[in-house]
């Protein structure tokens, strides 16, 4: 009886132990190492944000850490010097030039500003009726008209609306814009949710999600054009890119389903065995 029992614990442990383990060990590892905007290395506070939200700091300061905090840059840990130089791990030297520090930049130097990551995004602005406009004129559409500065949110067809399309222009060539946009946006979202889906399962998705990433970006730059007919062609393909990230999702999800199927017949086995053990031990007593 003790080798039954003893069967039936690890049968157990098997069936229960790889996939929630698998899922605690991401949950872990983000929660400790990759959530953590406010930090610039693990058990490292930033400076800049000791500095701008101290008693000493006016409102203004204080309001700039909180819509950076609620922003797309700090949900992808992009922290204050990343943008702004200097040294966030010590508060005496973090705006000392001699440590990279920028500050906040002119006017006319905000698309290079932000294109010093956003490259092939700034590559398109120039080229486009925004860019070329912002660098004839001085003034005109740059990336914080669209974007903000601070409160940076992540990019989607929410961002071209009549209340702020019209500040420059009528608002029909940026509605053209959109409805050119809304196939392939809409593909983008469902992926991301299926792919957001995998993760808290605890599935690997990395290389669904560098495909996704590379194609996202792709687009999102070909978008800075302010190309409706560019747009318009290059759809397709791009659709056709994030279905085949589709199917590799929904094999992930087929996995996951004949996992969780077997697991589910290996417990009722499992019991069937149990069952018969006990009947057998019944029946070895009696005699």
């Amino acid at each position: 009886m003790k080798r039954y029992l003893l069967l039936q614990i690890v049968i157990l442990i098997v069936l229960f132990s790889t996939d929630f383990s698998q899922a605690g060990y991401r949950e872990t590892f983000e929660k400790e190492f990759m959530l953590s905007p406010w930090s610039i290395a693990k058990g490292e506070t930033s400076a800049c944000i000791q500095c701008h939200t101290s008693d000493d700091m006016g409102p203004e300061m204080h309001e700039i850490t909180r819509q950076w905090k609620d922003s797309w840059h700090a949900k992808n840990n992009i922290s204050c010097h990343d943008c702004h130089g200097g040294a966030p791990e010590d508060a005496s030297m973090s705006m000392m030039h001699q440590r990279g520090f920028k500050g906040s930049p002119q006017d006319s130097d905000i698309p290079e500003f932000c294109g010093s990551c956003h490259i092939a995004i700034l590559d398109n602005y120039l080229k486009s009726g925004h860019g070329k406009t912002f660098c004839d004129a001085a003034e005109g559409p740059s990336c914080v008209t669209c974007h903000g500065s601070h409160n940076i949110q992540q990019a989607n067809m929410d961002i071209i609306n009549e209340q702020l399309c019209s500040q420059c222009h009528t608002y029909e060539r940026a509605k053209e814009m959109k409805q050119a946009l809304f196939i392939v946006e809409n593909k983008l979202s469902s992926v991301e949710e299926s792919l957001a889906h995998l993760q808290m399962l605890g599935i690997n998705v990395d290389d669904q999600e560098k495909s996704f990433f590379r194609t996202h970006l792709e687009f999102r730059a070909l978008f800075h054009s302010i190309d409706v007919e560019a747009v318009r062609v290059k759809s397709s393909d791009y659709t056709q890119k994030l279905e085949i990230i589709e199917s590799k999702i929904d094999d992930s999800f087929n996995k996951l389903a004949y996992r969780r199927n077997f697991s589910a017949y290996l417990f009722l086995l499992f019991i069937g065995l149990s069952i018969v053990v006990f009947l057998l031990s019944k029946s070895y007593e009696q005699k």
